[in-house]
């Protein structure tokens, strides 16, 4: 009886010294979870989960600050930043060259990607923080694609100092006390396509229908035209070296701008300035794409959205953030800015799209 009692206590020893050296199954938040239920957030020996995503090369300090590093240590991830223009991002996604997991990119470039399939359908169940954005920013290409998680304004930019009166419309562009002293955005860069619309409006032309007379008043802005620009970063500079005095741009570029030339000023036209949408989406074939779905969340959260309105990073889409009025300077914030900025028709725009980029190349930039 005496070996029988001892046998069963060494078994009994044995088994406890088991359990204890096994591998533990906790997750972070201390539930139990098989390694099947982590899915992709990590991998079986608790290496961080690499996460790519396709997005723009500024801010990146404040971006890794505010966004990137706080997601990194709350879900074990390593984001890996694949970063270039609209058009060389989305020129990999089609050639299949990346293994981007989340694509930041400009509406009318996220149109062409989910016309050509590049994109994955998203299930929102899975980012409740939609819920928290203002409405234009929720679905801009459906509810089978991602949000957008910043908006902002294409108006006008001038220099009070130099201009001898005030801007208070798009057709102040061509007038004649302006001469060379004007910049507008190629239109192969996210707000050129919106100049078609902007003349159509202003001289009472339907976009569709009178292309031939809508680019003749495109060309004859020529005697105030500095220069187009393509990159943002030409717009700092050209105002800062005084090269020129009025900038049609997004409002992004305003705060540099107003730092370099302090009698700078921003207008939103009388006619209205129009929306800027950035979007996020996962991109076909992602292997992460549950977590692809967190970080959108987590980006669009009304933390992150704060954070990155106070740094200037971006103007936030979630209509939870509350700035104060100094706060809000130089960003598209609030829903008296948000509701009233002009949507164009982006389908429309892709549609005809490479033919007024022909167009435009042949008539409007042959001179500048």
């Amino acid at each position: 009886m005496k070996k029988i009692s001892l046998l069963l206590v060494l078994l009994l020893t044995l088994s406890m010294f088991m359990v204890a050296c096994s591998p533990s199954t906790n997750d972070s938040s201390g539930n139990n979870s098989t390694s099947e239920s982590s899915g992709s957030e990590s991998s079986s020996s608790g290496e961080p989960t690499e996460l790519v995503i396709s997005t723009w090369g500024f801010n990146e300090e404040l971006l890794r600050k505010n966004v990137y590093e706080p997601f990194e240590k709350a879900y074990n991830v390593k984001i890996v930043l694949e970063v270039g223009n609209n058009a060389d991002r989305l020129n990999k996604l089609r050639l299949g060259s990346s293994n981007v997991d989340i694509v930041q990119i400009a509406e009318g470039f996220a149109i062409q990607a989910i016309e050509e399939g590049l994109f994955e359908k998203i299930d929102r169940s899975n980012i409740p923080n939609i819920e928290n954005l203002y409405d234009i920013a929720k679905a801009p290409f459906g509810e089978d694609y991602g949000p957008a998680y910043t908006i902002g304004r294409y108006g006008i930019m001038y220099d009070e100092a130099k201009v001898s009166k005030p801007i208070e419309s798009w057709a102040d562009l061509w007038d004649e006390s302006l001469t060379k002293q004007v910049t507008i955005p190629d239109i192969t860069t996210t707000a050129g396509p919106f100049m078609p619309f902007i003349v159509a409006e202003i001289e009472g032309l339907d976009v569709q229908k009178d292309t031939d007379a809508i680019f003749n008043k495109i060309k004859a802005l020529d005697k105030n035209l500095v220069k187009i620009y393509s990159k943002s970063s030409e717009v700092v500079n050209m105002f800062s070296q005084g090269e020129v005095s009025v900038v049609a741009g997004q409002d992004f570029s305003f705060g540099q701008v107003k730092e370099s030339v302090p009698t700078a000023k921003w207008v939103d036209p009388k006619e209205g300035s129009y929306a800027v949408v950035n979007t996020i989406n996962i991109a076909k074939g992602s292997k992460n794409k549950e977590l692809a779905e967190k970080f959108i969340n987590w980006i669009l959260s009304e933390e992150v959205q704060k954070a990155n309105a106070l740094d200037r990073v971006d103007s936030p889409a979630n209509k939870n953030v509350v700035l104060t009025e100094e706060q809000a300077e130089g960003l598209t914030y609030g829903a008296d800015v948000i509701n009233n900025l002009k949507l164009p028709d982006w389908k429309y725009i892709n549609s005809v799209y490479n033919d007024w980029i022909d167009r435009w190349n042949k008539e409007v930039t042959s001179g500048n």
